[in-house]
């Protein structure tokens, strides 16, 4: 086999092995411009904290705009997923809103 040959085997097995280009990421809107419910705004339900999580969670959704609530106590193991359309309540062992935050 002549050096050319060994030479272009040589680089076409390299090539293989040469990292990928990533994909071009696609535009994000721009801020506000999000669809109503897809985000939430936990600051506007910030005097709910010290209430009753019972008798409050669903006005705390109401006033954040969230689509979804996940409630928990202090402490509780929790997925790591983010989602910006989601109301996170924290509670103490009593059942009292301890903190209000979106994710």
């Amino acid at each position: 086999m002549s050096r050319a040959a060994v030479a272009s085997v040589v680089l076409i097995v390299l090539a293989g092995c040469a990292p990928k280009m990533a994909a071009p990421v696609a535009a994000t809107p721009a801020a506000g411009a999000e669809a109503p419910g897809t985000r939430c705004d936990a600051g506007v339900a910030a005097a709910l904290v010290g209430r009753q999580a019972d008798a409050s969670v669903a006005e705390a959704q109401r006033l954040s705009s969230a689509r979804t609530v996940r409630r928990y106590a202090t402490g509780d193991a929790l997925t790591m997923d983010y989602r910006a359309d989601r109301l996170n309540v924290e509670t103490d062992a009593r059942g009292t809103i301890v903190k209000l935050s979106c994710g």
